[in-house]
């Protein structure tokens, strides 16, 4: 059968002799892997199309809902100055591994199409990489079912001030002074940073504009999705390690 789809190139390897194969997260076929035939040679036409973060339209024959054969393929938008940019690309390249982790191919649609396009939009408008990640995360932990509980606390249910809560990754939300005992190692959390998380599980990226937030709350937001993702999704992602050596080296 032939398909017609517009789609983002979240995962790209190389495929015998000077042949690749992508995945793509297409808006309206899921998550698609397709063979590009020649595509390592020399002066392939398709050489261009499957680089990471390439959005285009892709033609491809698939039968059985295996793997497709590229047939034609046309960039939309190349996403090139994520590729230049180190910081930019461990960035978009996190966003695009933990997609293709977490989501299963029927989960994957025109939702997750505009979320990724818009991601790495942001990305590429030098908008605060690490808010724009948060975000997404927030919509995978969503997605998955372990979207975090911010508004009442996770035991008890109950609506409590925020300056008298912690968060629990363990327990999924946030837990008031008086269940702390059911999870004593909750982390800390400022009533800024809980404006902004929840902020975030009702936002999609499509739109995000430019949220000014402070160094330390940025930090803060950091330490907890981290924990949130460790804790309920246990990935190993490459690309989770290179943003850590990112950090421990200031860079």
């Amino acid at each position: 059968m032939l398909y017609r789809v517009e789609g983002i190139v979240i995962r790209s390897m190389d495929y015998g002799e000077g042949n690749a194969i992508v995945t793509l997260c297409t808006e309206n076929a899921g998550k698609v892997g397709v063979l590009v035939r020649g595509a390592k040679k020399v002066k392939s036409r398709h050489a261009a199309l499957i680089q990471l973060f390439t959005t285009g339209e892709f033609v491809f024959f698939r039968n059985n809902g295996g793997l497709g054969t590229l047939n034609a393929g046309e960039i939309t938008k190349s996403h090139h100055p994520l590729r230049e940019d180190l910081v930019k690309a461990a960035y978009a390249s996190y966003a695009c591994e933990l997609l293709d982790r977490v989501l299963h191919d029927e989960e994957t649609g025109s939702f997750w199409f505009r979320q990724l396009s818009a991601c790495l939009n942001a990305l590429e408008e030098d908008k605060e990489p690490g808010i724009i990640i948060n975000v997404f995360e927030m919509k995978v932990l969503q997605a998955a079912g372990y979207g975090p509980q911010l508004d009442t606390c996770v035991v008890c249910d109950m609506d409590k001030p925020d300056e008298e809560l912690r968060i629990s990754p363990r327990l999924g939300g946030v837990i008031c002074r008086s269940c702390r005992h059911n999870d004593p190692p909750a982390m800390e959390i400022s009533p800024r940073a809980l404006k902004l998380l929840r902020l975030f599980a009702l936002l999609d990226l499509t739109r995000l504009g430019n949220v000014d937030v402070k160094p330390e709350t940025r930090a803060e937001l950091k330490a907890i999705m981290r924990a949130f993702m460790d804790m309920q999704l246990g990935l190993r992602l490459k690309s989770q390690s290179f943003l850590d050596q990112l950090d421990k080296y200031n860079i």
